[in-house]
């Protein structure tokens, strides 16, 4: 898979499927890569060229210096469109990258078709929880926190019946790189699309949106999803049998609802 140099990151992705198509784009969530996505690939490639990316600080991405935000995050995205001359895309993100979906819908819809946000929220957990997260990442590094996050991503039922597949989200999330992890807790931390917020609010959105749940998740709760579909004119919203992974726990769901929006 390429890599291509966006200012001060380099940006690991991968395009492919026939240009005669659309192209969707898949935007990951904190701790996962591009391979979060594999599930989807088959469903979503009957009707689009799939462009997968690494967040910077995740996967095959670089750990780029200093403070992240969701709209430095947002403008790789930007910059990568740009490089591959993508002038307007369908768009999927889940948690993070549900985040990142809406700081470009309020700033650059023109770049949009259509948007997905899945299992994310107008603001995601407190500063309290993310400082204590970043610390103890800092100090013990991404392995000792990895099953209290694995209980977060699946359901109970989930991880005792599919251990191959936690097993396999946990390699993801010990192979993050510590430091891109930290930066991109603060870009999470930071971020707030509520009313009044310095971010904006998401009541300016006029791309047609699909917002997901999963009914178990912990993180991005279904009310969280509602107070986003409240706020963006006709947005609509399904919530899936899963926890925060939807896409991986209620994978073929996940596929049909979301291809049924992106094509309808």
């Amino acid at each position: 898979m390429p890599l291509v140099d966006l200012n001060n990151v380099r940006i690991h992705y991968d395009l492919k499927g026939s240009g005669d198509l659309p192209v969707l784009v898949l935007s990951n969530s904190l701790g996962t890569d591009c391979n979060m996505w594999n599930q989807q690939l088959a469903e979503f490639s009957k009707n689009f060229r799939i462009l997968r990316y690494d967040t910077r600080g995740h996967g095959q991405s670089s750990v780029a210096p200093g403070r992240y935000t969701i709209e430095g995050l947002a403008l790789d995205l930007v910059g990568l469109l740009d490089h591959l001359e993508l002038s307007r895309v369908y768009f999927c993100g889940l948690s993070m990258g549900g985040l990142t979906g809406m700081w470009i819908g309020m700033h650059a819809p023109q770049r949009l078709h259509k948007i997905v946000l899945s299992n994310t929220a107008l603001k995601i957990g407190t500063s309290e929880g993310w400082n204590s997260r970043m610390e103890a990442v800092r100090n013990h590094g991404l392995q000792p926190i990895a099953s209290a996050v694995l209980d977060r991503w699946f359901t109970p039922a989930f991880r005792l019946s599919f251990p191959r597949a936690v097993e396999s989200a946990r390699q993801m999330l010990v192979g993050v790189a510590a430091e891109g992890y930290i930066a991109c807790c603060g870009a999470i931390r930071d971020a707030d699309f509520r009313g009044a917020s310095p971010d904006g609010s998401v009541a300016g959105i006029r791309v047609p949106t699909l917002v997901v749940s999963g009914a178990h998740d912990p993180v991005t709760t279904p009310a969280d999803a509602r107070a986003i579909a409240d706020c963006i004119a006709g947005a609509q919203r399904v919530e899936l049998q899963a926890a925060h992974l939807s896409n991986i726990e209620a994978a073929s769901a996940f596929s049909m609802e979301v291809g049924r929006f992106l094509t309808a």
